[in-house]
């Protein structure tokens, strides 16, 4: 690669850092871009690490993350310098990356509740992260800034969430005082056939709590498929709580109260 070849066809991202002109620049892209800034010496951490471990529903216009000592990283790289043990970090191809325990971990420590739930969420569907490692870790930095708010982030990670508004909802109806309502809930019908899988509820009581994207109501074939789903599970003495992005959240609430009135 000769100079002129790199500034006319290369832009730089990081100081001696390039990619070729037109590159999508993912979040995993991104990850990458700033280990090789830090001259391959980093740990890639929190979202960049879940976005390496195929996590979904990672910004990728949020800054690169890095367990990296440097007081002033460049723009479009976020770096912060914590204890972390061997065995808390494993290589994706030749990138050193934090474990799914410890990515779960510094995500709680260090976002807000929900935002960490979300993330660790999606995290832990990518990767069947065990929890009881992630909590382990909690126990061995007992006196890590956050400790108390990771833990409790950890206790309401659910990787049955199929996207962050899903995790949003579930929270919700916790903090409302509701049980912990059950994820991904197979029903079946008279002769045994799935007739669906909801997204979250209380299975004993036969409500559930459905978010319905856009999806649901753009694409005329789900549409259809929804109704007659839907019918089915009416017959079989399901009550369907229906959530769109344009619900807020006292309306859902009331309308949950209003079916577990009936259900009493």
């Amino acid at each position: 690669m000769t100079a002129y070849r790199l500034r006319s066809r290369c832009i730089a991202i990081h100081p001696d850092v390039y990619v070729p002109t037109g590159t999508d620049l993912s979040a995993a892209t991104r990850a990458h871009a700033a280990w090789l800034w830090s001259r391959r010496r980093g740990v890639i951490a929190g979202q960049s690490a879940s976005a390496l471990h195929g996590a979904k529903w990672v910004d990728h216009r949020a800054p690169a993350q890095l367990l990296y000592e440097h007081r002033r990283p460049p723009a479009g790289i976020r770096t912060w310098s914590d204890r972390v043990a061997e065995d808390e970090i494993q290589l994706i191809g030749t990138v050193r990356t934090t474990t799914p325990a410890r990515t779960a971990f510094d995500l709680a420590c260090r976002n807000p509740v929900g935002e960490a739930v979300a993330a660790i969420d999606a995290l832990a569907r990518a990767t069947r992260l065990n929890l009881a490692d992630a909590e382990a870790l909690a126990g061995r930095y007992t006196g890590h800034r956050n400790i108390r708010r990771a833990r409790k982030t950890l206790q309401l990670v659910d990787a049955g969430a199929e996207s962050p508004r899903e995790t949003w909802l579930r929270l919700l109806l916790v903090e409302a005082g509701y049980p912990r309502p059950q994820t991904q809930i197979p029903v079946y019908g008279e002769y045994g056939d799935l007739v669906a899988v909801l997204d979250m509820g209380w299975e004993d009581l036969k409500i559930a709590v459905e978010y319905e994207g856009d999806h649901h109501r753009t694409d005329r074939r789900q549409f259809n498929r929804d109704i007659a789903r839907f019918e089915v599970l009416a017959e079989l003495g399901w009550i369907i709580v229906r959530v769109t992005v344009e619900d807020v959240p006292g309306g859902i609430l009331r309308r949950l109260a209003v079916a577990c009135a009936r259900r009493s």
